[in-house]
């Protein structure tokens, strides 16, 4: 766990001279405390506009193909924590994150109705495992590669990929592909709301073999 940390450590020092903060949510003590004390039921109200994008318990879609066109994964939102999705959905307002239907939805939500929405999901179960994961995943999930200055994912995810308090998201049970657009949107730089370039800086070090073996990896995860 130390070697782990001091690579973390490393990996992120390495940037410190030209990163900077990619969010303009901010982790105030009053900001925790209305997430906390968010109304989980007219976030159950707002919700029923996301049923048709985001599933009926918030389980998200699988990457389709319909009439000769991909439609991209979406996220399960369920079970995951309520202060990276209230995140989330504060960078899209705030224009530190982009898509082309969730911008649009955001700006016209308050704050306080993202932190509603946000404790709702974190109160449905999380979607159920699915597929099967890949011995080359769980080595990068478990020891990372030294060699690389990449770090264990379970050091932030957690062992169970159940994710760690403030941002840093639950990914069991997660869209594989989803994850595999995550990743790689991090990997390229079209994603770049992660504190200090985080993510971005592991994405960087990862082939796009990986990425998807890590995606797998976590759809299953049990």
């Amino acid at each position: 766990m130390i070697k782990a940390l001091l690579l973390l450590s490393l990996l992120l020092a390495a940037n410190v001279s030209f990163a900077k903060p990619t969010s303009q949510v901010a982790w105030t003590p009053e900001l925790l405390a209305k997430l906390k004390h968010a109304n989980a039921d007219k976030g159950k109200t707002l919700a029923a506009n996301c049923t048709s994008c985001h599933g009926d318990k918030g389980q998200g879609s699988p990457e389709e193909n319909r009439d000769g066109d991909v439609i991209p994964a979406i996220p399960a939102l369920a079970g995951q924590l309520a202060t990276y999705t209230f995140k989330q959905l504060r960078d899209y307002a705030n224009d530190d994150k982009d898509n082309a239907t969730m911008t649009g939805i955001a700006k016209n939500l308050t704050e306080q109705d993202a932190a509603d929405l946000a404790l709702w999901f974190s109160t449905l179960p999380a979607p159920s495992p699915s597929g099967q994961g890949s011995d080359k995943a769980y080595n990068l999930v478990t020891e990372g590669d030294g060699k690389r200055i990449i770090p264990p994912c379970s050091v932030c995810h957690g062992s169970d990929g159940q994710g760690e308090k403030i941002d840093i998201p639950a990914l069991k049970g997660q869209q594989a592909g989803y994850l595999v657009d995550a990743l790689t949107a991090y990997k390229t730089g079209a994603r770049h709301n992660d504190i200090y370039a985080r993510m971005r800086l592991i994405a960087e070090q990862l082939t796009d073999e990986e990425i998807k073996a890590l995606a797998q990896y976590y759809q299953a995860l049990r």
